[in-house]
């Protein structure tokens, strides 16, 4: 069950926040706490056993924001909380300022926030806004784990505790059987050296605007990052959305991926054969879908940034 708080306003340039009294943030933030809590509670199990999970270790350890910044509510950028907590709880927040409505105290996202990260808005945006632009690719059958164990022989296999379905071999033999055509910069770099020339393309950091496309699974499951990178200028609503997007795609990844996940309850996408490459671009597809709607959200977010942002205080 999705605890989250699901609707947010469209931020205006217009004047005016929006004002939240005690009794109508409170609410709000315990429900993130609550949907938090429930999506950290295996990982962090886990991490005080010691114990790894080559599935979903990569939301927390790949995407760097920790568990308890995550949990911190943010409503976002144009949002006044009133109340005596508010001032008390995010007073120390160096994202935030004091505020004073109709005479009681608050707070709100400071303004120097938003002229201190107008850059970064304006990557977002544009990444977002270019990707958003373009059809989407679905040959790639989630290759890129493939080309990542490539020839290794099985030295600096990324997850040495999990098996090789088919075996190196077979795993090599899958790879050179097909095109990759990966257009994901952050997949890409972490194809071993013999895997590189294969793919239909070289991609490069300074390339990325132009290569990024809304098919490919990585490019979703960086929505979350793109979004926790603008904390708290968003709200911590469509971060935790962009999040569990993240786990279904990387979900999808890993079934897709040469490694024999059966002992964690994940059965394979065969997409050595015809029939697993055509379930992959199924669910891949839908994936595609539930992406394109998170990245307008957030794609909103940033115009609406932007346009605040030359709008004087």
């Amino acid at each position: 069950m999705d605890l989250a708080p699901r609707t947010q306003p469209t931020l205006s340039p217009d004047p005016g926040p929006r004002i939240l009294t005690e009794a109508e943030w409170t609410p709000l933030r315990a429900q993130h706490h609550a949907a938090v809590d429930e999506l950290l509670a295996g990982h962090l199990q886990r991490r005080a056993a010691g114990r790894t999970h080559p599935v979903h270790d990569f939301l927390f350890t790949y995407y760097s924001l920790r568990p308890n910044q995550l949990r911190r509510w943010h409503p976002g950028f144009g949002t006044v909380l009133l109340g005596a907590s508010a001032v008390r709880d995010y007073r120390d927040h160096p994202g935030y300022e004091r505020v004073v409505h109709a005479g009681v105290p608050g707070v709100q996202v400071a303004r120097a926030v938003l002229d201190r990260r107008a850059e970064t808005v304006d990557f977002v945006a544009r990444l977002l806004t270019a990707t958003a632009a373009r059809p989407a690719q679905l040959g790639c059958f989630g290759l890129h784990e493939w080309a990542m164990v490539y020839r290794t022989g099985g030295e600096g296999v990324r997850h040495s505790s999990v098996p090789l379905r088919l075996g190196h071999d077979g795993t090599d033999a899958v790879v050179e059987s097909m095109q990759l055509r990966c257009t994901h910069y952050d997949a890409f770099r972490f194809f071993t050296p013999a895997a590189v020339p294969r793919n239909a393309e070289t991609l490069t950091r300074g390339e990325q605007i132009r290569t990024e496309q809304p098919g490919c699974l990585h490019a979703g499951m960086d929505l979350y990052k793109w979004c926790y990178k603008l904390l708290p200028l968003t709200d911590s609503a469509l971060t935790l959305r962009c999040l569990r997007h993240a786990a279904a795609a990387r979900e999808l990844d890993m079934r897709a991926s040469p490694y024999d996940l059966e002992d964690y309850g994940y059965s394979p996408i065969r997409i050595e054969t015809a029939a697993g490459r055509a379930q992959y671009v199924r669910e891949q597809s839908a994936l595609t879908r539930r992406a394109a709607a998170l990245r307008e959200e957030l794609m909103n977010r940033c115009t609406a940034l932007q346009a605040l942002g030359t709008t004087a205080p």
